[in-house]
């Protein structure tokens, strides 16, 4: 069991059954005395990937959920199925594009450091890195000249992702793109 105290943000813990990843936490102390205080988590569903908020009371315990994680590599893409290998024992399964949400947009084929996560002997998502380094397959031309501000302009990923990049970069560059909120973060 997990006491509220010891939370921290990236944990991650069960709720009715379901294993959760903690995003913010939000104590708060009532100024009545005798008040126990709250903590008001935001969650992210591993399983479903559904972000929802909770409140606890200060003495409330939460448990750790039975989870655990594999390394494995992406094999390769069919229509909405996305097929992965365990590195270890070189099993293959196979996820949905709907399970894994924005996390499809940023797997090339052959891409390794990836893990997967296991909940009651079951695959439920996989762990991307914080960043992955792909190839900008289209965009508009550079601007010369247009240093005075930031500018930025829509991108084609290699993995059909588009995302916004400074107007100087070309196609065919290499860039490096943060997986959690899908930002340009430099050129590689």
């Amino acid at each position: 069991m997990i006491a509220l105290g010891d939370l921290k943000r990236g944990m991650r813990i069960e709720i009715e059954g379901d294993p959760f990843l903690v995003l913010d936490i939000h104590v708060q102390t009532p100024s009545a005395r005798g008040a126990s205080s709250l903590t008001k988590l935001r969650l992210r569903n591993i399983r479903t990937g559904q972000t929802v908020d909770k409140t606890f009371r200060g003495g409330d315990k939460l448990a750790e959920p039975n989870l655990e994680l594999r390394a494995v590599q992406f094999l390769y893409r069919e229509g909405d199925e996305l097929h992965f290998m365990d590195t270890q024992s070189y099993d293959q399964f196979s996820l949905g594009r709907e399970e894994l949400g924005d996390g499809a947009d940023y797997l090339k084929d052959g891409m390794e450091g990836l893990r997967s996560v296991v909940f009651n002997s079951r695959v439920i998502s996989i762990d991307l890195p914080n960043s992955v380094v792909l190839r900008v397959v289209e965009t508009g031309p550079s601007i010369k000249g247009a240093t005075a501000q930031a500018q930025t302009k829509p991108a084609t990923l290699e993995t059909g992702k588009v995302i916004q990049v400074p107007s100087y970069l070309e196609s065919g560059e290499f860039v490096q793109v943060d997986t959690r909120d899908g930002r340009f973060v430099k050129r590689a």
